[in-house]
């Protein structure tokens, strides 16, 4: 079996940030057992070492730019999205928090760090998971209504109040305004700054902060490039199918 089994649950993490994760989600946090084997740990835990290890050599992060998510319909777009949102919501956020929670600076050059970054995480946490559920709620429901009525299923006067209430062009320049939202944080960190001698705990979580923030950049030009101009085509291509119908009767 692999050598990860020999190696301390720290001397993991060290070697691979994204480790720290893994385990997390295995109920083993790296910080509670810093000298500990990944073998002694699973045994402790009652955890089958192979499949741990398994994940831990190759673990199963799909990444968004992996997705010809171009060729896509504008209904598997949005499914694809909602997805990852859920992985924001109830998996990646969560660690973070945890790992924000049991910040323990330790260091003088890291104390207003932790102060902070308690305070902020939060309310971007907060502030994150409301604008999430109200796209999900307005921009994606539109769409999809869209798609719906494209395709001849729809009730004429509720189409035509979304088309008067709604503009795919307003929304993406409203979401244009979300796109910058780590912003703070960044500030926080001095964009990740990690000297080699910092903190095993601050290299986790500022690695896990970057990363967080890369997959919100590959989101945001998911929606940015490919679901608004696909949606305003839709929105275009119904309107004109709409007033022409409405015209003629």
């Amino acid at each position: 079996m692999s050598a990860l089994r020999a190696k301390r649950i720290t001397q993991l993490v060290e070697e691979n940030y994204v480790h720290a994760y893994v385990l997390y989600y295995f109920g083993i946090r790296f910080d509670e057992y810093p000298e500990q084997t990944l073998e002694n740990v699973c045994a402790e835990k009652g955890l089958n070492l192979e499949q741990v290890v398994r994940e831990l050599e190759s673990p199963a992060l799909l990444r968004e730019e992996d997705v010809p998510l171009v060729s896509y319909p504008v209904d598997l777009i949005i499914e694809y999205l909602k997805h990852s949102h859920f992985l924001f919501i109830k998996h990646k956020l969560p660690y973070i928090a945890r790992l924000v929670n049991a910040f323990k600076a330790q260091h003088e050059d890291y104390r207003a760090v932790e102060r902070d970054l308690k305070v902020v995480f939060p309310l971007f946490v907060e502030d994150f998971i409301h604008h999430i559920y109200e796209e999900e709620d307005t921009l994606f429901r539109y769409i999809k209504a869209l798609d719906r009525a494209s395709k001849g299923t729809y009730i004429p006067t509720r189409l035509y109040y979304l088309i008067e209430k709604h503009s795919v062009q307003k929304f993406a320049i409203e979401h244009e305004a979300h796109d910058d939202e780590m912003e703070g944080i960044r500030k926080i960190t001095n964009d990740y700054t990690l000297p080699p001698q910092a903190p095993l705990h601050v290299k986790v979580i500022y690695n896990e902060l970057h990363e967080f923030e890369k997959s919100l950049l590959t989101h945001a030009r998911i929606e940015n490039d490919i679901l608004f101009p696909k949606a305003m085509a839709l929105e275009t291509k119904v309107k004109q199918q709409f007033f022409e119908r409405t015209r003629l009767n």
